[in-house]
């Protein structure tokens, strides 16, 4: 398995900084930032190392080779909007910008995307796995033409009350994945597996690596730490944020020994990703740069 780190948390680099950071600190892989142009709605969204929506043979030729010269590997090219967004006309804006990742990791011979399914909060589980049928398929056929293999995180996109009370990715359980897995039946269709999402869902983070090891096509580093003290005040139907807080791998709750020992059961040699998502390291790029580091160091025992 290949060590690397999901740009977002380093948005105010440059490219080519981005790319000398993991080189100098060893990390072998990057998925990179691809978010259009202008200002972000939420945190960690907007962050664009790469424009996609301009990226002409020079361009192209030129991100390969810097890319080359440092040793460090694009994972894949990442862009997490809710593609299943209520409003159409938003819809559109977030489907035509995944088609250009598809185009754009296909130019760069990356050939992996990872994203959300996306899904409308107030509608049910069943209600938005018709509106997947009518807009996925097209996507996931694009993609395959292409070579491109697509990531669904896990992530339920739950954190505000605009997104209760469904939030706002479909694919947050393994019953859920099963659904989605029979509507779009594809070998490029899968999984970037963040196991942070499981545990304030109270769902076994370890479990699912198994039966699902053949849709697996990229992994995030991120822990999750419970405050049961909150939990027990506000309980499991309020918004998750009010009881649980991300942090640096190693200083939450997952186990990631028994993590990284069930990637290498499977048979897993991808690319792993840190996920940098911790308030307590974002007060300046220098405190962000040193929360990856930091984090590296620690993943360092069981990737190596």
């Amino acid at each position: 398995m290949k060590l690397g780190l999901n740009s977002a948390i380093l948005g105010d680099l440059s490219f080519e900084e981005l790319v000398d950071f993991a080189a100098e600190n060893n990390l072998e892989c990057l998925e990179v930032c691809c978010w259009p142009k202008g200002k972000a709605e939420r945190r960690y969204a907007g962050v664009s190392h790469i424009d996609v929506s301009d990226l002409i043979e020079e361009k192209v030729e030129y991100i390969k080779n810097y890319c080359t010269q440092k040793g460090v590997e694009i994972s894949a090219l990442a862009y997490y909007p809710n593609t299943l967004d209520a409003d159409l006309e938003k819809r559109k804006v977030y489907v035509d910008h995944l088609y250009k990742l598809i185009d754009a990791s296909s130019k760069l011979g990356v050939n992996m995307i990872t994203t959300f399914l996306g899904r409308v909060p107030n509608k049910t589980i069943e209600e938005n796995l018709k509106i997947v049928k009518e807009v996925w398929p097209p996507i996931v056929k694009y993609a395959l033409d292409k070579g491109v293999k697509i990531a669904i995180e896990n992530c339920p996109m739950l954190f505000t009350n605009d997104q209760w009370p469904g939030g706002e990715n479909l694919m947050t359980t393994p019953d859920i994945w099963r659904k989605v897995f029979k509507i779009i039946d594809s070998d490029n269709f899968g999984i970037n597996y963040d196991p942070s999402h499981f545990v304030w869902q109270q769902i076994d983070y370890i479990k699912p690596i198994y039966e699902f090891k053949d849709k697996i096509f990229h992994v995030h580093y991120k822990d999750i730490k419970i405050f049961k003290d909150k939990l027990d005040d506000v309980g499991i139907m309020a918004t998750p944020l009010q009881y649980m807080s991300p942090k640096l791998p190693g200083l939450g709750d997952i186990n990631w020994g028994k993590y990284v020992s069930a990637l290498t059961d499977i048979g897993y040699t991808g690319n792993t990703c840190i996920e940098i998502e911790d308030k307590a390291f974002e007060g300046s790029v220098e405190e962000a740069k040193k929360s990856v580091i930091l984090t590296a160091k620690y993943l360092r025992n069981y990737v190596i």
